[in-house]
């Protein structure tokens, strides 16, 4: 395993079936999510341009979107027209690991976000959907060789999918089968798994009673208040702060997750929320996400990212080094 760093970690994307059906697109503010795509939507020379610029100012982790970036061997038919060979993937992650990153997976199995699973995303709960995640999972792993994979899991809800014509949620003992399933088949690869923890929102009892402490929490946080009596606190964003506490109560290794998507200074105060309230034995690091394509059109907004990374890391960096 790696050695225990505080990961300053961001997530990126090179698959982008992860929201839309193909033929829909979803407004979002003043953003769009397009519909299913059959070729990669993102510009390589500004892709290795911005890994440098992350690694400059200290980023030391990356979490990779895949999806259906890559041509899995055991299910050709999910592969899109551009897809990377394992070939090409391996020499990728090789690349970002000699620049110093540690590379974590990413493959969404949240029914609300996993279109790239093409045809096997109507079949969940089937013992052939568990058989073909599992194949996918090895494949990611075998490329990838990573500590920790990243499961997603997030946002399976039915206003999450209220544009989309094929919605499916699972509820109480089908969840935690799949999830089970996914879980083991992440460790039997010798890595420990990694979701999105949207699951303790809308079911938190359940959650904590089922949930393996060996699986890290991405909690997510993306506004700018923190307490009561702050402009537009509410209970919702209550119980997401309530859930740090919960989960290091408990024993839970976190990665809290913020963002520029409502507010641009977001990341800076969730940090320093987290190393004020979480413990450093379950403080694993923070990420930050931006939700956006690597390309000309899109890259204002992950500037404004790496000057909220170049903010926070000068301003927490040595404090984290001497804990």
């Amino acid at each position: 395993m790696a050695e225990n760093k505080f990961m300053w970690s961001h997530l990126v994307h090179l698959g982008w079936n992860c929201w839309n059906e193909f033929g829909v697109t979803k407004e979002r503010e003043h953003r769009s999510t397009p519909s299913g795509t059959h070729t990669l939507l993102f510009d390589r020379p500004l892709w290795d341009a911005h890994m440098q610029e992350l690694r400059d100012i200290g980023i030391n982790t990356l979490i990779v979107d895949v999806a259906d970036a890559m041509r899995f061997e055991s299910h050709p038919e999910i592969a899109i027209d551009d897809s990377w060979t394992h070939y090409e993937m391996k020499k990728e992650v090789e690349k970002l690991k000699a620049m110093g990153f540690e590379v974590i997976p990413k493959l969404n199995f949240s029914a609300g976000h996993d279109v790239w699973l093409k045809d096997y995303s109507h079949m969940l709960c089937t013992d052939i959907y568990r058989e073909v995640c599992r194949d996918l999972i090895d494949e990611v792993c075998e490329v990838f060789k990573p500590n920790h994979f990243h499961l997603g899991m997030d946002e399976e809800t039915a206003v999450n999918q209220r544009n989309q014509d094929y919605v499916v949620i699972r509820r109480g003992n089908f969840w935690w089968r799949d999830f089970y399933h996914l879980v083991e088949s992440v460790e039997r690869n010798n890595c420990s798994a990694w979701i999105w923890s949207d699951r303790v929102l809308e079911y938190e009892e359940e959650f904590f009673a089922k949930m393996p402490t060996s699986v890290v929490q991405n909690n997510w946080y993306y506004w700018g208040c923190f307490k009561e009596g702050d402009p537009e606190f509410n209970e919702k964003r209550q119980q997401h702060i309530n859930t740090f506490y919960r989960m290091d109560k408990l024993g839970y290794k976190q990665v809290p997750a913020g963002s520029i998507f409502f507010t641009e200074d977001n990341f800076e105060k969730l940090t320093k929320f987290a190393l004020e309230n979480i413990s450093s034995e379950n403080l694993m690091g923070m990420m930050q996400t931006v939700w956006e394509r690597i390309d000309k059109d899109w890259m204002h907004v992950h500037k404004t990212a790496l000057d909220n990374y170049r903010k926070t890391i000068k301003l927490y960096g040595e404090r984290i080094d001497k804990r």
